[in-house]
């Protein structure tokens, strides 16, 4: 069943009474060289376990499926999980989960899972809505996979991909670049997909680090100094690291000691100059 084809998806519309969810964020895919493309550009081999985030009516789920020795699927909407009974019926490898991934212990689920796999990837096409905290969630969580591809907006990915002095580096390009290393997949035209959303998006994969790219004392003042620096970004570090909780006569030093000049701006540091801030602020407070 070619669950792409735009036929295919008014036809189970009609067949189910299945309305499109604007507060889900629900957009399916409607070209198969996109999917093929993700299973692709996640590298999904006949021995991997798929994990992946909000399946639809299952398309992606069907190509996964047919390249992966087992697929789990989680899919929030209760209105969805007949019709991917339907549409998945002829693939005994796949399992679909009825809950919010924000919600789930995906480091368990995957733990408890029987069989032997050569590696466990994260596949998904994310509402735009909550894409930033299901990444957030599977980062911080240390879920064990060794990739992340998913299918976001096009902003958010640029976002992610962006260096040091553009105006669109900010915490969500460290915190993802400190975990993972970024690549770019494909772009995906707003046209791709029923009903068609006002942007346009992009598939980005997220390879894991084993060690960060970075050596900290505390990897918690890390983030803090991170969040602090891009939390009033137009200001000089000096200032917006205030927010931090120390005195200016201690930014000071701590800038000096780590080599860089106060009037600096958070957009403009590397994940190792950020680092070297945290570790001077750690050294301090033993």
């Amino acid at each position: 069943m070619e669950l792409y084809n735009p036929l295919v998806i008014k036809a189970i519309r009609s067949k189910y009474g299945f309305q499109f969810s604007k507060s889900l964020g629900q957009n399916f895919l409607t070209d198969p060289g996109v999917i093929n493309g993700i299973i692709e550009g996640a590298d999904i081999g006949p021995n991997d376990l798929v994990i992946e985030i909000g399946p639809g009516i299952g398309v992606l789920t069907q190509a996964a499926a047919e390249a992966a020795k087992k697929v789990i699927a989680i899919e929030i909407d209760k209105n969805l999980i007949q019709i991917l009974g339907d549409t998945l019926a002829a693939y005994d490898n796949v399992q679909v989960v009825n809950q919010n991934v924000l919600k789930t212990d995906l480091k368990k689920l995957i733990e408890e899972e029987p069989g032997e796999y050569e590696s466990v990837k994260v596949i998904g096409n994310l509402p735009y809505y909550i894409t930033t905290a299901i990444i957030m969630k599977l980062l911080e969580d240390h879920v064990p996979c060794k990739s992340i591809t998913i299918m976001m907006q096009r902003e958010v990915a640029e976002r992610i991909c962006s260096g040091p002095g553009n105006r669109i580096y900010g915490a969500l390009s460290v915190a993802v670049q400190y975990y993972s290393v970024v690549s770019e997949v494909m772009d995906v035209p707003k046209e791709k997909f029923m009903p068609m959303p006002k942007v346009d998006s992009a598939v980005l994969r997220l390879d894991l680090r084993e060690e960060p790219p970075v050596d900290l004392i505390s990897e918690k003042m890390f983030f803090r100094v991170v969040k602090a620096g891009f939390g009033q970004r137009r200001k000089t570090l000096l200032n917006s690291l205030g927010a931090s909780g120390y005195d200016k006569d201690r930014i000071r030093r701590a800038l000096e000691h780590a080599g860089i000049d106060p009037a600096r701006r958070a957009e403009t540091l590397s994940l190792q100059e950020f680092a070297d801030i945290a570790n001077d602020f750690s050294k301090g407070d033993d």
